[in-house]
């Protein structure tokens, strides 16, 4: 083995992994799993480590914000350790007499986590607890940008691990500099792939020879029809869209607003920091200059945002994030994909049914599978959205970036990394949560036959189609 090889260092970092983890299997308990995450969620979660995490991934990445950072490790790690506690991922999980089966819990292996920049600390932490209490060890491979943090959350996860007798190589990162090269083998090498990240990684993990759960494109739209409460409806899209400087894939992107409310809920969304930029054309070529979204303009504090579209002057003091109204859809028409930046686009409709048709027509062109908004009072309109719209969620009357990933007021896993199922070409359109880190062995025992009779099956189709 060459030392200074790139793809060697991964091997060595994998044999580790699979040696600790063999271990971890062996010598395995529901207490010990439990302890084990445990300890990576206090590692992150501890206040002071929390802010060093979130400053160090701000200053590296120049995404986001310290505060948002520090409440998104925060409330994300607490809220999974909510969703996993008495759960149970060692020994028997299912016992069915029934049916004369018994399903044993079973780790994957070793897991290779793919993520990105825009959540450097949060994603891996999840990944890395969920891993744990499954029986998996695992290796993080993280953005360029995401480097720093994410080998000093594992720096503290193996201080935590040091106070518990557990072994450090259980959790481990990929070697730095990062590369494709290295990034595939570690794909091909683990024995689970999760992956959230750019569509070009989420193609390779999914195309890498071992069982991948990856997610796809955010391009969040948001309906707003006349029976909204107006005045939340625009708190939480401001709160929303600003959180963090909309890095998350869960940000509202564009806002589709019936025609019979749309001058009063532009008044309400003025009163909650969104300032009207009717430029199109002017934001346009500021946000894309040379076809690529401004680096200047991504994930930026709303000053800096607001410079960097050369809009200073231009809209009024305490700007929060600029709504554009625009009308096109699809690649000619850059305001109806994901920004990345405290930049909502803003569509008219004359009714309910055409809002239905803009939101369809935007998330066929960028973010199917997703989610999608809707604030309204109407209760039977959740269900026309949920079949009319190619989305695995509909988020009613919510803050759409904190809902989407699980929140403490509604039943959604808490996650970071969202399927969504064939339309985003995914495997899963749940959000990613324990129960994909962990195999089962069933124990098959024979039963009374249970073979229906040909009238059982077929009586109510023969009384209709005959024989």
């Amino acid at each position: 083995m060459n030392a200074n090889d790139p793809i060697d260092q991964l091997d060595e970092v994998m044999a580790r992994a699979k040696h600790a983890q063999a271990g971890y299997e062996t010598e395995g308990s529901q207490r010990r799993y439990d302890r084990a995450a445990q300890a990576a969620a206090w590692a992150v979660m501890e206040p002071g480590r929390n802010l060093e995490l979130a400053e160090l991934a701000v200053e590296t990445t120049g995404l986001g914000n310290v505060s948002d950072k520090f409440e998104k490790n925060y409330r994300k790690t607490l809220g999974l350790m909510r969703d996993i506690r008495g759960v149970k991922t060692f020994g028997v999980i299912r016992d069915d007499p029934a049916v004369g089966i018994t399903e044993v819990a079973r780790p994957m292996g070793v897991i290779g986590a793919i993520v990105p920049s825009t959540n450097p600390v949060a994603t891996p932490a999840n990944n890395i607890v969920n891993a744990l209490k499954c029986g998996n060890a695992i290796v993080v491979a993280p953005s360029p940008k995401g480097v720093a943090a994410c080998k000093r959350l594992l720096e503290f996860v193996h201080a935590e691990f040091a106070k518990i007798g557990e072994d450090p190589d259980l959790v481990q990162m990929a070697p730095a500099p990062g590369s494709k090269e290295r990034t595939q083998r570690l794909m091909e090498s683990c024995d689970r792939i999760v992956c959230t990240g750019s569509q070009n990684n989420v193609h390779r993990a999914q195309t890498a020879g071992t069982p991948a759960v990856a997610v796809g494109v955010g391009n969040v739209t948001v309906i707003v029809d006349e029976t909204a409460d107006l005045a939340a409806a625009a708190e939480k899209i401001r709160a929303s869209k600003t959180f963090d400087n909309a890095t998350s894939c869960s940000s509202e992107n564009s806002a589709v607003v019936v025609d019979a409310v749309h001058d009063t809920f532009l008044a309400e969304l003025a009163k909650a920091g969104g300032a009207l930029v009717d430029d199109e054309d002017a934001v346009v070529s500021a946000l894309w200059p040379g076809g690529h979204l401004n680096r200047e303009v991504i994930a930026q504090d709303a000053d800096r945002m607001i410079a960097a579209l050369g809009l200073e002057g231009r809209v009024p003091e305490g700007t929060e994030y600029i709504v554009v109204p625009t009308r096109g859809v699809g690649p000619a028409h850059p305001l109806s994909g994901e920004k990345l930046s405290r930049v909502l686009a803003l569509y008219q409709a004359r009714d309910f049914a055409e809002a239905v048709q803009v939101t369809r027509a935007i998330q066929l062109h960028q973010g199917a599978g997703h989610s999608v908004g809707l604030h309204t009072r109407e209760l039977a309109r959740p269900m026309i959205l949920a079949r009319a719209i190619p989305t695995s969620r509909v988020i009613v009357n919510q803050a759409h970036a904190f809902a989407t990933g699980g929140s403490f007021a509604n039943g959604m896993p808490f996650s970071l990394s969202m399927g969504c199922g064939s339309w985003g070409r995914n495997a899963m359109d749940d959000n990613l949560h324990w129960r994909h880190f962990l195999q089962s062995t069933k124990i098959v025992r024979e039963i009374p036959s249970r073979e229906p009779t040909l009238g059982e099956i077929f009586d109510d189709y023969w009384d209709v189609a005959g024989k």
